[in-house]
């Protein structure tokens, strides 16, 4: 059996946490969950996730700081930006950052799960 993709999802709001835990854990193992930006690059060298969902919308801290932050430190780092804001100028900003995906949160279809596959296919 094909080792599962880890995946680490952060976001402010613990029932979208929740919510998505429950969701990826039917095909990927959810190695852990952050509601703030606070110690994250700690949490990330720790846990080693494979895809990392990220909210940039995160309380006192730049989202996407942190995307470039995690993405310098470890170049093989899969960020995927997850938010409610469906700006084209975010999404280049996120890409620009080191995300190598950007899913809106309100999008109708299933973005994120199609995003975490095809990240998964590229393996």
């Amino acid at each position: 059996m094909p080792r599962r993709l880890r995946v680490l999802i952060v976001d402010d709001y613990p029932g979208i946490v929740k919510a998505l835990s429950r969701q990826l854990a039917h095909e990927y193992d959810v190695v852990g969950s952050a509601t703030d930006g606070s110690g994250l690059l700690e949490t990330v060298r720790q846990l080693r996730p494979d895809v990392i969902v990220l909210d940039v919308n995160l309380p006192g801290v730049d989202g996407l700081k942190i995307c470039r932050q995690i993405t310098h430190a470890d170049p093989q780092a899969k960020v995927i930006v997850f938010t409610g804001a469906a700006d084209p100028e975010l999404r280049q900003r996120a890409l620009a950052a080191g995300a190598c995906a950007f899913v809106d949160k309100l999008a109708p279809d299933d973005g994120l799960m199609s995003a975490i596959r095809q990240l998964e296919a590229r393996e």
